[in-house]
């Protein structure tokens, strides 16, 4: 595969992987990742291998089960095996949302918040080793109003 192939596998990828998570097809979403992996950049927490990633897209859920995405724009870089995007991240606060040790009944709002992420990717390959979203969980909660 050439570079410029590669850089366009690795950009599917992504899309495919974002679209997938909109439809919660999370056999999908674990398909693009060589090894399934999530370093929350906003709290800290760490989601490594299928059984924790699975949890993590339940429990994400459970408060906002329409979430999805929406791509605003994506970047590759050969050199670090890296494609970043920028996205907004879209809800409405169904469930009971626990965050920062407190518990927030449904609210029935929504949100709309800017973030960005990075996929990295081992040489050569295509398939994801580790999604790295950004963000602060405070602007989820001044939209909801609950912050």
């Amino acid at each position: 595969m050439t570079e410029l192939q590669l850089r366009q596998a690795r950009l599917q990828t992504v899309r495919d992987h974002m679209a997938l998570e909109c439809t919660q097809d999370w056999d999908g979403v674990i398909d693009t990742f060589e090894h399934p992996r999530y370093e929350m950049y906003g709290n800290g927490q760490v989601h490594d291998g299928e059984e924790e990633v699975r949890k993590y897209f339940d429990n994400s859920r459970t408060a906002f089960p329409d979430q999805k995405n929406e791509i605003i724009s994506l970047a590759a870089d050969d050199e670090s095996h890296t494609v970043l995007v920028e996205f907004y991240l879209l809800g409405t606060h169904l469930g009971e949302l626990k965050l920062k040790g407190k518990t927030y009944p449904p609210s029935g709002r929504s949100f709309k918040v800017r973030m960005a992420a990075s996929f990295q990717f081992r040489p050569g390959s295509s398939k994801i080793i580790c999604e790295r979203p950004y963000t602060s969980p405070d602007l989820k909660l001044q939209q909801l109003g609950l912050e």
